[in-house]
């Protein structure tokens, strides 16, 4: 039950929200369906007005009960409903499709598990392991490239679904095209041993690179490196405890503040989410997600003359202000909340990380999160304007 802070939540409460999902979306729409406990739709609402009121998430951490053993128990009796139903072919397509939704939404809070107990185990004296097993992944460092494309108008984004047969997210539609200008993406994201030399050169202590709001978040907080790195930055804590740091893997843990005033540092920008489209779009979904089971990312084990790690490893920050695409429309209900209504104040992040499923991201998947967010594992790849 341990809350680490606001923007985290306590393992028991993801626990119990992706079960209460199922059953205050799914079953409690079948025919003389009898909620379990009336009382938990209050405590595990996260943000859908159109279910209720919801206890607060900063206040998520004093819930002692219900106890684990409770919600172990919660999560069952809901599973075996569930499979009830789906055997006995009782859900109609429209329930079906909130199946789907409710199975990416879990695979949203897996990835938020381990980041939140991350953030929970750095914040003990003892900086504890969450698994002492963990391999330690090394690959071959590489110079900095650029890959140049010339202007071109590109179709982006994803055909609404349940329209269509893939699953999307409301907010990845619908599908239109942009006018891309002539850029270079770096051919992969930025290393430590990068970062390190911006931190080097005095970056957290030159002005001149932040945005107005990031300096002062940086004076008012004392960043002065990435989150969970060591005060001499030769090691960082990870989900398999502290460990020297690998000067060719990608940094992560970073502010949108921080790669913006990085990119600014090293004469490039952040690219936008339609340029970083364009270049995945052609690509496999394959990279270091939490599948591999390395939890931290890694250096490529392969050199190669193309992009590399654009999927897995870290999000990566882009310059694109998470909005509505042209003709956007969320969807019905109170389902419609799942997206729509975070569109303030927040970047978009592409690609997936080191500890998000490798069948959960596309490349037309938009993450978002505000400018200060640091506990996800985010980084940053370079674009540039070409002439």
């Amino acid at each position: 039950m341990v809350q680490s802070m606001e923007d985290a939540s306590p393992t028991k409460w993801h626990l119990a929200h992706t079960t209460w999902f199922f059953e205050r979306f799914v079953l409690a729409e079948t025919p003389g369906y009898e909620q379990l406990d009336r009382a938990w739709d209050y405590l595990f609402n996260s943000y859908y007005q159109g279910a209720g009121p919801m206890h607060a998430r900063p206040r998520r951490g004093v819930l002692s009960r219900p106890s684990l053993a409770q919600v172990f128990a919660y999560r069952a009796a809901v599973e075996t409903r569930m499979r009830e139903q789906l055997q006995a072919g009782a859900l109609d397509a429209r329930l079906l499709d909130v199946v789907e939704l409710g199975l990416q939404h879990e695979q949203q809070h897996q990835e938020l598990l381990l980041t939140d107990i991350k953030h929970a185990f750095s914040c003990n004296p003892l900086t504890p392991a969450y698994r002492e097993d963990l391999p330690r992944v090394h690959g071959e460092g590489s110079a900095l490239r650029w890959i140049s494309r010339q202007e071109s108008i590109v179709e982006i984004g994803h055909p609404a679904w349940p329209d269509q047969a893939a699953f999307a997210y409301d907010n990845e539609s619908p599908r239109h095209r942009v006018l891309v200008p002539a850029h270079a993406l770096a051919h992969r994201p930025v290393t430590n041993a990068e970062y390190r030399d911006f931190i080097a050169d005095g970056g957290y202590r030159t002005a001149t690179l932040w945005l107005s709001a990031g300096w002062e978040t940086v004076r008012a907080l004392g960043w002065q490196r990435p989150l969970y790195w060591s005060e001499d930055d030769a090691a960082v804590f990870t989900l398999g405890g502290w460990r020297d740091l690998d000067p060719d893997a990608p940094v992560c843990h970073l502010s949108y503040y921080e790669a913006d005033a990085f990119a600014r540092w090293a004469e490039a920008r952040l690219p936008t989410e339609f340029e970083w489209e364009q270049a995945a779009a052609s690509l496999a979904v394959d990279g270091n997600f939490v599948d591999a089971g390395h939890l931290h990312p890694h250096a490529p084990r392969t050199a190669s003359t193309g992009l590399q790690q654009m999927f897995g490893d870290v999000w990566e920050w882009t310059s694109s202000a998470y909005t509505a695409y042209p003709g956007y429309r969320p969807w019905p209900g109170t389902l419609g909340e799942y997206n729509g209504k975070f569109m303030d104040a927040q970047w978009i992040l592409r690609g997936g990380s080191c500890v998000t499923a490798a069948d959960h991201v596309r490349a037309s998947y938009r993450n978002f999160f505000p400018s200060d967010a640091r506990w996800q594992f985010a980084g940053v790849r370079l674009a540039k304007d070409s002439a």
